[in-house]
């Protein structure tokens, strides 16, 4: 097959459903696939690269910060993508398109689409769905939702990355939504052997904006100074001038560390090196660094919500809060980091669950939908 993805965030810029599209894309090509990539482009990086068997091509959009898309940047991602997917199809003459985010890859596709008759793929995430993340999209869709039916209903096939997604999305749209969770390669990603860090290390990896909730996790471990831990923070956002003054405010200085916005391996390498992730967030679609969070192991704290209810089974590899019940982020951290028996127990079954999320297995999905639009 001759695949042409358009994902307006790809590594290394922004977050969990670039990795997402960059790991689908990265099976595809190894399992004799031709992929091309079209993107937006940030300064630093090349505007067209090859990369793990794929060409990722890159137009410009104003984007300046890799964490962060505005909705003017996600606009001009899809002008500029007109102009330079008619030229890649009309040279790469691609089977079908495959669009990463309903908003605004999905608008692009859809108008690739009709110019050229290529039939083409959605797969939505969460914050490119009503409602999935209100205080980030509300906005935008008060201008985009009248247009964006269309985008769905001409959609061959439509994939959502968990069922929370998918529910969610029937509310607006009464098209046909399977569910394809987000993967990771187990096999590699897999240590060793567990062995926990001395003191406990706590992991938060994301954007910091409110959608996930990094305040939170300052003020649940400041009620657990008295016990051993060490903590990172990975990422960047809006919220980092305020988490650094939370960690100020409680003298916490020598416990956290904050390393900014990494690339994808080096978030990988301080899982390596930690024990518990843990998530508070607002909501979620299926975060990818929770997938990548089993796959090495770490037992995981999040609250219930989205595609956390998927990863986590409360009390076996982790533990589900409720959004109403925020102290039991204190009580039941302490007791697992007090309990280096149930801390170990906790992690294998991570590793033992990741096993559902293995990525060749999502990548033959991808495939056998891909075969069926194309000889549909």
């Amino acid at each position: 097959m001759r695949i042409l993805v358009l994902v307006h965030e790809f590594p290394p810029v922004g977050g969990g459903g670039g990795r997402v599209a960059e790991d689908i894309c990265s099976k595809l090509a190894k399992r004799g696939h031709a992929v091309k990539v079209l993107t937006t482009h940030i300064t630093g990086l090349p505007y067209e690269e090859e990369k793990n068997g794929f060409q990722v091509i890159r137009v410009g959009s104003l984007r300046r910060q890799p964490y962060r898309a505005s909705f003017l940047s996600m606009a001009i991602y899809v002008l500029a993508g007109l102009w330079a997917g008619r030229r890649l199809i009309g040279s790469f003459k691609p089977d079908l398109i495959h669009g990463h985010f309903a908003v605004p890859a999905g608008a692009l596709a859809w108008i690739l689409s009709r110019l050229t008759g290529i039939p083409y793929v959605l797969t939505v995430h969460l914050g490119d769905v009503p409602g999935g993340v209100p205080e980030k999209t509300d906005e935008w869709f008060r201008w985009v939702y009248p247009f964006t039916p269309r985008i769905w209903r001409d959609a061959r096939e439509i994939v959502a990355v968990s069922e929370f997604t998918r529910q969610l999305a029937l509310r607006k749209y009464k098209e046909k939504i399977q569910v394809v969770p987000n993967g990771v390669d187990v096999t590699i990603l897999k240590p060793n052997q567990i062995a926990l860090q001395d003191p406990p290390r706590i992991i938060f990896a994301g954007r910091f904006m409110e959608q996930k909730n990094p305040l939170q996790f300052v003020h649940t471990l400041n009620e657990l100074k008295e016990l051993k831990w060490q903590s990172v923070m990975v990422g960047d956002g809006p919220l980092l001038p305020d988490v650094k003054c939370a960690i100020a405010d409680y003298r916490l200085q020598d416990r956290f560390q904050l390393t900014g916005w990494l690339e994808p391996q080096e978030v990988l390498n301080w899982f390596d090196r930690s024990d518990v992730l843990f998530m508070p967030s607002r909501s979620e679609g299926l975060p990818v660094v929770g997938v990548q969070a089993l796959a090495k192991g770490l037992a995981i704290v999040a609250s219930r919500v989205g595609g956390f209810v998927d990863l986590v089974d409360d009390e076996r590899n982790g533990y589900l809060i409720d959004e109403a019940e925020t102290a039991k982020f204190a009580t039941l951290l302490s007791g697992l980091l007090s309990d280096s028996n149930r801390l170990l127990s906790f992690r294998a079954a991570s590793l033992e669950k990741a096993r559902s999320f293995e990525l060749e297995q999502i990548v033959k999905e991808y495939e056998t939908i891909f075969l069926r639009v194309i000889h549909a």
